[in-house]
């Protein structure tokens, strides 16, 4: 009877102990889908055919890599496809929408009713026509509308035409629209003439004659590398424009600072498949949350553009920023986390 007795207590212990360890790898189990919440789930990023554009997107991979998302490669698309893909769910997110350039590609793709977009990735992205600033003193040019006039449109004329050789924007892109209508609107199609093709090769071009004292007459925005070469106020003017116009004829495209370089100032945001965004809360999270410095994006993009291009390159630019703003990188993955609760 006594050997029945111990071997029930025997049993209540081990139960109770095996009650305990459930106890125990339930709450390992609950804590590591809290930490990975996106376990089991395949994200496919794009961006457009601007390598430039790697470094943003990278940083979003990292971050959902790390809330236990499959990220697959980033591919290449050109704006209004990439907008396409994401709502028909071929594809995830895109780190580089601009809210206001690629506006169109937005609404034409369905709009809020199958796009996601929430917070500001990067602010305060800046877009216009700039010249050398020796040309803009020595000739007192500070509107583009003066290259109405043929003989200061000659001055930038690089293939011998007579006509001003302005190094605009990629078919495809949305800012080659704004351009076109520029054209149009400030009555510069008999003087002007839109370059287009490789923007990095037309740009390489276009900064190789101002190394040799020519004038020069282009197209920019930022973030982007070419402001570090060309700097604004140094080596570079901004010109502005007669009056606003847009495709649309509505925006006021005047900045704050009362200047108007005939482009609104856009933001840049991470647009998201919204089917993908709703049932991912812990994704949709860190797309909301996540902020890069315009000037953070300009400095990496530098670094490419004098040569460190490749993507390991990126790769170990995307991790050396993550290291240097790790308490802010782990705040963003625990908002994501705490979404996913």
């Amino acid at each position: 009877m006594k050997s029945l007795k111990n071997m029930t207590r025997k049993t209540r212990f081990i139960a109770r102990g095996l009650l305990a360890l459930a106890f125990v790898a339930s709450g390992v189990a609950a804590q590591a889908a809290n930490d990975l919440p996106g376990k089991g789930v395949t994200v496919r990023p794009l961006k457009s055919s601007l390598a430039e554009e790697a470094f943003q997107t990278l940083l979003v991979m990292r971050g959902l890599e790390k809330l236990g998302y499959t990220v697959e490669p980033m591919k290449d698309l050109e704006p209004a496809t990439e907008h396409l893909a994401i709502a028909n769910g071929d594809a995830t997110f895109m780190a580089n929408h601009w809210s206001l350039l690629h506006a169109d590609f937005y609404k034409n793709s369905g709009g809020d009713a199958k796009l996601w977009r929430k917070g500001v990735y990067s602010d305060g992205a800046v877009q216009g026509y700039l010249i050398d600033r020796k040309t803009a003193e020595q000739y007192n040019i500070t509107n583009i509308a003066q290259l109405k006039d043929p003989a200061i449109a000659k001055l930038f004329d690089a293939d011998g035409d007579g006509k001003a050789d302005l190094t605009g924007c990629n078919p495809g892109w949305g800012c080659e629209l704004a351009i076109e209508n520029h054209l149009t609107a400030y009555q510069l199609r008999d003087t002007v003439t839109h370059k287009q093709g490789s923007y990095a090769a037309l740009m390489a071009d276009t900064i190789a004659r101002f190394k040799q004292d020519k004038p020069v007459l282009y197209y920019t925005w930022t973030p982007y590398w070419v402001s570090a070469v060309l700097r604004p106020g140094t080596d570079v003017v901004w010109l502005q424009v007669p009056f606003s116009s847009s495709q649309e004829g509505q925006a006021d495209t005047k900045l704050p600072n009362g200047k108007n370089y005939g482009f609104q100032a856009n933001q840049e945001q991470i647009v998201a498949n919204k089917a993908f965004a709703e049932k991912n809360p812990a994704a949709a999270k860190l797309f909301e949350v996540m902020k890069l410095p315009i000037s953070d994006i300009n400095a990496q993009n530098l670094r490419m553009s004098q040569g460190a291009n490749t993507q390991q390159d990126v790769e170990r630019h995307t991790d050396g920023w993550i290291k240097v703003h790790q308490q802010l990188f782990d705040g963003w993955l625990a908002q994501a986390r705490a979404a996913a609760r």
